[in-house]
């Protein structure tokens, strides 16, 4: 019996322990790659333009889902973050496609003058493994599919559990859209009860391995890519820290951070998880954050802020907080008056004062609206409290001073940076998003996205006189007289 090299290469690779439904969504996709391995630039739009349809045509569908899987998700917030930067998204890769598309020609070595010509070409490299956490569960299956598309691939994308309706609509929807040997979508139980598809989707031997979430989970994520050596890009988390100087406009900070910190009630990775205020200036922050809060949020329970996606979130928060409380710190509600609502896991926000390392809340990300603050009195003793601890994803810093800027911007290293604001960075089409050691690794959004999911293709060409024939043996005379001079040229 014969086989084909495209049979034998899947009865190798795909590991037979998988649940068919896997193995055959792979090898559908991977035969369907192996038959058409470059889309033309028409073809990637139409795929692009497909998705972005898809938002549109079905918004209400889709915001209905997701307020269904939190419990309480603000349309507005879902609209802004989820929708919106995805419709945006697509449409600048669609404008930019040609560009990204095109071979980029590269300088040659002397030698190599005049004849012979070099350049990089983007390849897709076959079919994408998406991973996609419950936070954003749109925009996190949206944005990475995007670059995936644009760069000629094929992809597979796992949902969290915790967006069940979410998964099963757009299972439904997108075989409007795609067939399933170019996007296919599968929810967290597929695979059926007690059986999690996440540990084993991550088997699979993808040509790249697209993940966001935790640190932790990062780690077994790419252990089992590197049975493969499948590559990765890991969108990790950690505790990005946020900086007020003490030139800056203690209320307008305060603006700024409350907002985030509120938006989908901090649940978010590039989230402020703890806050340096120059000494002194805590109460001051905090009577501007009540302020503040009590204009937006005048009540909690309105459908304007977001719920914690469930009880075991709600308890770990709970948890967090309780421990800083026993361990000396001191809980202040910014929000007084409102209790929330634990049945629907509506949490008010906390600020936290006298915290330590000690405790639950500065060792781990929080996730949630808990706002550690910590006053400070020179930038040294910041510089060296972050720099001691894991790279963060996101750092933040409120000050007009230029020198200080540059500071900070040179003596720390995260993900990314936000100056005056928080989180902006993240949503900047023409930025690269990706996190650096224990928060990431790898970028995508925009070009960044393309060239995650493409190969960049080095290609030289030999023109018709070719100088490399003055180098051959015999070594002595000709050959050793050209290598001198190469040499003297660069001396």
């Amino acid at each position: 019996m014969t086989t084909t090299p495209s049979a034998a290469w899947q009865a190798v690779h795909i590991p037979p322990h998988l649940p068919a439904l896997l193995r055959d969504a792979f090898a559908a996709q991977q035969a369907a790659f192996a038959k058409h391995r470059y889309p033309s630039l028409a073809e990637r739009r139409a795929d692009l333009r497909a998705l972005h349809r898809l938002l549109v045509e079905h918004r209400a569908a889709l915001l209905d889902a997701v307020n269904s899987d939190f419990g309480c998700r603000s349309h507005f917030e879902t609209l802004a973050t989820e929708l919106l930067q995805g419709q945006e998204a697509a449409l600048d890769a669609i404008r930019q496609l040609p560009r990204w598309m095109k071979k980029q020609k590269r300088h040659l070595d002397i030698t190599q003058y005049p004849l012979a010509s070099a350049y990089v070409l983007p390849q897709p490299v076959g079919v994408i493994g998406i991973v996609a956490p419950w936070n954003f569960p749109i925009a996190m299956v949206v944005q990475p599919l995007i670059g995936a598309l644009a760069a000629g691939n094929r992809a597979m994308v796992k949902m969290s559990e915790n967006s069940a309706r979410t998964a099963r609509l757009l299972q439904k929807l997108l075989p409007n859209y795609f067939p399933a040997d170019k996007v296919c979508l599968l929810a967290d139980d597929d695979a059926g009860p007690g059986q999690p598809l996440g540990p084993l989707f991550t088997q699979l031997p993808f040509n790249h391995l697209f993940f966001t979430g935790s640190p932790q989970t990062g780690r077994a994520v790419m252990a089992n890519a590197a049975a493969h050596l499948t590559p990765v890009t890991l969108e990790l988390g950690g505790k990005s820290p946020t900086i007020v100087a003490p030139d800056y406009p203690l209320q307008k900070a305060a603006e700024r951070i409350l907002w985030v910190k509120m938006l989908n009630a901090g649940q978010i990775c590039t989230n402020v998880d703890y806050l340096f205020l120059p000494a002194g200036q805590e109460q001051a922050f905090i009577d501007h954050a009540r302020r503040i809060l009590a204009q937006r949020y005048p009540d909690l329970l309105n459908g304007d802020y977001t719920a914690i996606i469930d009880q075991r979130q709600y308890d770990r928060l709970q948890a967090m907080l309780q421990d800083a409380v026993a361990q000396g710190a001191k809980a202040v509600p910014l929000c007084p008056g409102q209790k929330g609502d634990p049945a629907r896991r509506i949490m008010p926000p906390v600020a936290l004062l006298g915290v330590h390392d000690g405790m639950q809340v500065m060792q781990r990300e929080i996730f949630g609206p808990l706002l550690p603050i910590l006053p400070y009195q020179t930038k040294e003793e910041v510089l060296q409290y972050i720099n001691d601890r894991p790279h963060p994803l996101a750092l933040y810093l409120f000050s007009e001073d230029k020198a200080l800027q540059k500071c900070y911007l040179e003596q720390t290293l995260s993900g990314g940076v936000t100056i005056n604001d928080t989180l902006l960075h993240a949503g900047q089409h023409a930025l690269p998003f990706g996190g650096v050691g224990n928060s990431g690794m790898g970028h995508y959004h925009g070009r960044e996205g393309f060239l995650t999911f493409s190969k960049l293709r080095p290609v030289f060409q030999q023109g018709v006189f070719r100088s490399v024939d003055f180098l051959m043996p015999p070594y002595t005379g000709l050959a050793t007289r050209m290598l001198n001079m190469m040499l003297w040229r660069n001396r």
